[in-house]
């Protein structure tokens, strides 16, 4: 039988901790933001349906997006004990330069339209981080104004070939005057995916002020306050647009660009080049056999062709096409600290994080920027001690079992023709 009593102050005063209260709203938020999707959760709240949609969906039935997310919850680790843990390093070289995390900012489109700190608030945090910041073609800030937020860390530009060649190259001149150090020709957008919630949203830069649009402005004055108080929109790559975003993207995208032009391009330019867009052996092994610095995998965040292939896993067997020393690059999908070491694992020198950056800038500017980064650089850490390894060196394929969900059916023989 328990014997019970009435507790004594004595006994309960070590038990009672009361944390005090955090004031700042925005902070408090973003300490309470435990993984990336706590942080998409607070930038659905927070941020007009027609700029949320654009960052998080993707094309067409949003096949490619769910797939390559599914493909990084279908793995197994394998982990290693009884390993001296205590110190982890989670940076090296990539493309000939120290990164203090195997991951970088992701190229963004109309970024400033997702929260008005926009790419300064990505340059800022990449510059304290110690990792790349890349700019889009598409992006919201001059390539100089960019520069100029992380004069000292590594810049990257990212370049859509235009129809208008010399406009295109006029970019390239000027990310290389500006001391960028990467170049990242994007090739997987002939034409502009269909990216149905875009439409369905009427979706248009500025954003248009329907009916629809006010209504869901109202449980959200600080965005549109910050819109409407700020600088206009303005590009890296042209001073304002006015119409739907398909128009804009079908309007500047090249469909005749040609293996000859991305020669042409790495004649010109003086840094690392970098493919983006990837999602072939063949393709990887022509890269290679080109000369450029590295390939990223990538379907685009599932934005272009959906049923893509999915880049997680293309990138074991492209890592044996074009061998272990040459740098194959990895986006998509990517939510946590342990996809980017999966990613390491099986052979990618480096990922890239898109909407994981978004979701923290939407959520709450430069702050929420810093609060995504700081989750996937602690994830990243913790998973490598769990794994029992000290560095990315360590990491090799049998750290990581791809479960597989989705089997390829083996395509029938063709018969021979008899005479």
């Amino acid at each position: 039988m328990v014997q019970r009593r009435i507790p004594k102050i004595k006994d309960l005063a070590p038990l009672m901790h009361f944390k005090t209260p955090e004031l700042n709203a925005k902070k408090r938020r973003l300490e309470g933001a435990l993984t990336i999707y706590d942080l998409r959760d607070i930038a659905k709240k927070r941020t007009p349906k027609a700029a949320f949609d654009y960052t998080d969906g993707a094309a067409e039935a949003e096949l490619s997006l769910g797939r390559a997310r599914q493909a990084f919850e279908d793995i197994e680790f394998n982990p290693s004990i009884l390993r001296d843990v205590s110190a982890v390093s989670t940076g090296w070289d990539v493309l000939g330069a120290p990164v203090a995390q195997p991951f970088g900012i992701a190229p963004t489109g109309f970024t400033r339209m997702m929260q008005t700190e926009g790419e300064i608030a990505g340059a800022h945090v990449a510059a304290r981080a110690g990792i790349p910041f890349s700019l889009s073609t598409m992006g919201t800030t001059s390539i100089e104004d960019v520069k100029a937020a992380n004069p000292h860390g590594r810049n990257w530009f990212q370049l859509y070939m235009w129809k208008d060649r010399d406009r295109s190259m006029a970019l390239v001149d000027r990310a290389a005057k500006a001391g960028y150090d990467t170049l990242l020709v994007t090739v997987d957008v002939p034409v502009a995916g269909a990216r149905l919630r875009d439409k369905r949203n009427g979706f248009s830069i500025p954003p248009a002020l329907t009916a629809g649009t006010v209504i869901n402005a109202l449980p959200r004055p600080e965005w549109w306050i910050n819109f409407l108080t700020t600088e206009p929109l303005a590009f890296a790559s042209l001073d304002r647009w006015s119409g739907t975003v398909a128009d804009l993207l079908d309007t500047m995208f090249d469909p005749t660009v040609t293996f000859e032009d991305l020669a042409w391009i790495k004649a010109q330019w003086p840094g690392k080049i970098v493919v983006k867009g990837v999602q072939s052996l063949a393709d990887a092994r022509t890269l290679a056999d080109l000369g450029v610095d590295g390939i990223i995998l990538s379907n685009h965040g599932g934005r272009q062709l959906d049923r893509a292939p999915i880049p997680f896993h293309l990138l074991p067997n492209v890592v044996r096409e074009v061998g272990s020393e040459y740098e194959v690059h990895l986006d998509t999908g990517i939510m946590s600290g342990a996809d980017i070491v999966a990613s390491v694992a099986l052979g990618a020198r480096f990922t890239l994080i898109g909407r994981a950056y978004l979701y923290g800038l939407m959520a709450g500017g430069e702050a929420g920027v810093d609060r995504a980064v700081q989750i996937l650089s602690e994830q990243v850490s913790r998973t490598m001690r769990l794994l029992g390894v000290n560095s990315l060196e360590e990491l090799e394929p049998g750290h990581v079992t791809q479960l597989a969900r989705l089997g390829r059916i083996a395509q029938p023989v063709a018969a021979s023709v008899g005479v």
